[in-house]
This record gives C-alpha cells, sequence and structure tokens, in this order.
C-alpha cells in the first residue's frame, strides 16, 4: 500500500493516559501522523479548525459535551471521517451502535494500557481503522493518499485453510430453503441495517460477518432486532439457521455454515485471525460453498482489504449466485472491488437493491 502522504489524525478522549498511549501507538506507524489532542468537543473544534484532520478517533464518555452529540455536530457542519475508540460497557455499547448510525465509520475497543504487550498487540487492529477511515466517503474531497485497495500487510496473514479446508470438490445439494450470506466491514454497520429492514418476515435464512469487536456484535444485533422485521441476533453455537432469522457473527470468533439433512445451523468456534480479522467473511463464505452450495445467495458489502473475495468467488464456483455493493454506496469500495476482480461476483448493485436481487434468487 502506497501513501502520497501521512494520514492525519485528532484524537479526542479525556484521559492523558489513552491521548498518550494512542499517540505512541499512531506515531509509531509510518503512513499516520497524530497532529493534535484534546480533552473535550470544545477544544476538539479548535484543533479541527486548525490541523484540519483526516481522521478523527473520539471517545463517547466526555465532559462538557458528550461524544455523541459532538459526533452529530461533526457530522452536520464538518465531515470528517470519525473513529470510535470505546471501553465496552451495556449502555456505552449501544451508543457506539447509535455513533454509527449517525455517521461514524467504524468502532474498536480500547486497548489495554495494563502492559506494553497489550499495546503492541493493539497496533495493527488501530491503525488499520484508521487506514481504512481515510478512505471513507464522509468526506468533502476526494482522497488521494492511496494508489490501491490492497490488504495491509505487516504480519503473518492466514487464510480461511487454517478453519476450514478447501474443498477438492464441491458436493451437489439437494432442493432446500436459499441461505443468505453477507460479509462486510468498514461502513457495514450502516450497509447491513438497510439490506436487513428490507427483509420481509418469511425471509430466507440470513449468516452475517461484520468486522466489530467482541461484545459490541451483541449490542448491533440487539438494535436491528428492533428495527427489522426479521429476527436479529448474534449467533451461538449451533444455532438454525432458518426463514424469517439473520445471525450476526459474536466478535472475535469465526462462525461457519453446517448443514445436517435439510437443516442448517452455524458453529461458532474459537481460532488464529484469518485475513487479519475474527470473524473472517472467508471463513463464512467457504463454509457456505460447502454446505449449501448452489442453495446460497452471498453477498460482499462496503469495507476496506480483500477478505470474503476469495469466500465469494469459492460459493459462485459452487453455483451460488453472489453480488457486490457498487462503488458508488459504498463507504470504502475495497472487499467489492477485490471480489469483482477475482471474478466471484454476478452482479454490481447498490446498497438499496442488493436486498431485492437477494429475494429474487431465493
Amino acid at each position: 500500500m502506497s501513501y502520497k502522504r501521512k494520514i492525519k489524525v485528532l484524537i479526542v478522549d479525556d484521559s492523558a493516559i489513552v491521548r498518550q498511549a494512542l499517540s505512541l501507538i499512531f506515531n509509531s506507524d509510518p503512513f499516520i501522523e497524530v497532529v493534535a489532542t484534546a480533552n473535550d468537543p470544545y477544544f476538539a473544534v479548535k484543533k479541527i479548525q486548525k490541523f484540519q484532520p483526516d481522521v478523527i478517533t473520539l471517545d463517547l464518555q466526555m465532559p462538557r459535551m458528550d461524544g455523541l452529540t459532538f459526533l452529530k455536530k461533526i457530522m452536520k457542519q464538518n465531515p470528517i471521517p470519525v473513529v470510535i475508540i470505546s471501553s465496552f460497557s451495556e449502555q456505552g455499547s449501544m451508543n457506539t451502535i447509535k455513533a454509527l448510525e449517525y455517521g461514524a465509520v467504524d468502532v474498536v475497543e480500547k486497548p489495554s494500557l495494563s502492559d506494553e504487550r497489550a499495546i503492541r498487540e493493539s497496533k495493527l487492529r488501530l491503525c488499520n481503522k484508521i487506514k481504512a477511515a481515510s478512505l471513507a466517503k464522509v468526506k468533502r474531497k476526494t482522497d488521494n493518499r492511496l494508489t490501491n485497495n490492497t490488504p495491509l500487510s505487516p504480519g503473518k496473514k492466514y487464510s480461511a485453510d487454517v478453519i476450514i479446508p478447501e474443498p477438492l470438490v464441491y458436493r451437489k445439494t439437494s432442493p432446500t430453503d436459499k441461505i443468505i450470506a453477507i460479509g462486510a466491514s468498514t461502513g457495514g454497520t450502516e450497509a447491513i441495517k438497510t439490506f436487513l429492514m428490507k427483509m420481509p418476515t418469511n425471509a430466507p435464512g440470513i449468516v452475517i460477518v461484520q468486522h466489530m469487536p467482541e461484545k459490541f456484535t451483541l449490542s448491533f444485533a440487539n438494535r436491528l432486532n428492533q428495527l427489522c422485521q426479521i429476527k436479529v441476533k448474534e449467533a451461538e453455537n449451533r444455532d438454525v439457521v432458518e426463514r424469517g432469522t439473520a445471525l450476526i457473527a459474536p466478535g472475535n470468533k469465526h462462525m461457519l455454515l453446517k448443514r445436517m439433512g435439510n437443516r442448517y445451523f452455524v458453529e461458532v468456534i474459537d481460532g488464529p485471525l484469518v485475513n487479519r480479522h475474527k470473524p473472517a467473511v472467508d471463513v463464512l463464505f467457504r463454509s457456505v460453498a460447502k454446505y449449501a452450495g448452489s442453495n446460497a445467495i452471498g453477498i460482499i458489502m462496503t469495507g476496506m482489504g480483500a477478505d470474503g473475495a476469495k469466500g465469494l468467488l469459492e460459493m459462485k464456483n459452487a453455483g451460488a449466485t453472489t453480488a457486490a455493493q457498487d462503488e458508488k454506496t459504498c463507504v470504502v469500495f475495497g472487499m467489492p472491488k477485490v471480489a469483482i476482480k477475482k471474478g466471484g461476483v454476478d452482479k454490481i448493485l447498490p446498497l438499496q437493491m442488493l436486498a431485492g436481487f437477494a429475494l429474487r434468487n431465493s
């Protein structure tokens, strides 16, 4: 990945320790520069005017003005990509989901500051979020730093092979209910919401991987369950995939589709990061290719990198019908772009047309 200039970051957090830790993490990346920090939104406004950051990291619990209120003002007056960096709590998690609805492009859990090792382990995840956010279309001017959308490459990168071997031959599937499999990353929470809110109560069973931190996926699923006609829940091991239900892979776990007779269920397991993600879209898509074959519809949505591209091609080769979200409606046209290049996409459609496509082919 090549950059024309460093990504300028403003850190907004009321904790001096957190501001210092995040500054060390981001400044250790050669493509990121922390241009300023602020301990509350009022100071942040002045820093935005002075430094014109490309990305803002934002804590939601702050004095004088809470993070949600500040976020709404940013998105209304001066839209800049915002990454929420939040500690998990039940109320805080729900506020994080609201922040994504208000226009934040991503969320990451605050790194543990207990020791240097924990901070080092958070570096790749945090820096990836900043780089993905720098591509988001909430900005007023076209980004010119990235020359391509290839995935980040420091450290060892595992494929789906470490979780589920690629079948040498795909079995022929007998007629049964259709399955819809969805993969998304940056910008995906709103894309998935748009998709699921169009699903009728008798929609085919849906399995979803959205790159999201552990515990936050539960709040995300609960929020969607309030808004949609279908039932939406965070997947648990051996949950049945059935009509009128969408299962969202839990953060920090892989989710696979399995089949017993004519019934589908999910397996939720631990394991190494795949494409530097857990859950990984490739893991889900490969399992769908293996166990559902031509009875599946695969959809890849907005996100940075290549996770899901190989798996979607495997689904297509197994007889599934596939689609990708188009560039115009993507927050980041990375994952769909790579999937299209690999040849795994039957149709390229705007977000608003993906639900109709899935229902017509089910």
